[in-house]
């Protein structure tokens, strides 16, 4: 992770190797040895499993920063104090709270994965629009947008859970929370990681002045743009699950 955020260095490059090294000797060992910490058999021949979790990882990358970036944008270029900022943010958890019990019993009902991806893609056309976000978009714009990401993610989270229990036995569904959880926190990390790497390229390693505001939006909507980009992808990837039932 520090090397991502510092990818344009050769010490970032270097770190991000190590990184990388260092996970493959880890699976390696994991997968010889007889109690793992990180059981990979699960992930064997379990289409439902893998994918689901990977749908995970790819959603909460894509929208973990989001909350933080709006609140930048809304305090630093919008000029509004916090506690207003934190109110309007609000209304995308407020709405996930409302709706995730409603996806929770629907995934009891429909296959998971249709809900899921139907989320997914809300969250994707969400992103999409924020590419757009410049410093005189309508706050009224920003509410309704923030409320169909909230709509996205409840869709998502709780059917996507549901898949993830649901294609292991009892025994296992301890381990099986804890690696839907690892993807969860793993997702986050990457989420913030990739708004590093890229305000480090665009608007480097400086404190932000109302001179460098430009660059923070063209930042902001790259970042944005990325986070659509996966998003999409993750449609792809909750679709290739399969059916649960």
């Amino acid at each position: 992770m520090v090397g991502l955020a510092g990818a344009s260095s050769l010490l970032g490059v270097t770190l991000v190797m190590a990184g990388v090294l260092g996970l493959g000797v880890f699976l390696a060992w994991e997968t010889s040895a007889s109690s793992p910490l990180l059981d990979l058999r699960l992930f064997r021949e379990n289409p439902v499993f893998v994918y689901s979790n990977l749908a995970a990882l790819v959603n909460y990358s894509a929208t973990f920063g989001v909350p933080f970036l709006l609140s930048l944008y809304l305090q630093f270029i919008r000029g509004l104090a916090v506690e207003a900022a934190g109110l309007i943010l609000v209304v995308q958890p407020a709405v996930q709270s409302l709706i995730s019990p409603l996806a929770g019993w629907l995934s009891d009902r429909i296959e998971p994965r249709i809900i899921a991806s139907v989320g997914m893609a809300l969250v994707a056309s969400g992103l999409f629009a924020l590419t757009t976000l410049a410093d005189t978009t309508p706050v009224g714009l920003l509410l309704a947008l923030l409320a169909l990401l909230g709509l996205g993610f409840a869709l998502f989270s709780s059917p996507n859970t549901n898949a993830v229990m649901a294609a292991v036995e009892p025994r296992v569904y301890g381990t099986a929370s804890g690696i839907l959880g690892t993807m969860r926190l793993l997702g986050q990390m990457l989420s913030m990681t990739l708004i590093l790497l890229i305000f480090s390229l665009i608007v480097g390693h400086a404190q932000l002045t109302p001179t460098l505001y430009p660059l923070f939006l063209k930042s902001a909507r790259v970042a944005f743009g990325v986070f659509a980009v996966l998003c999409t992808a993750g449609v792809f990837a909750s679709l290739r699950r399969g059916n649960v039932r």
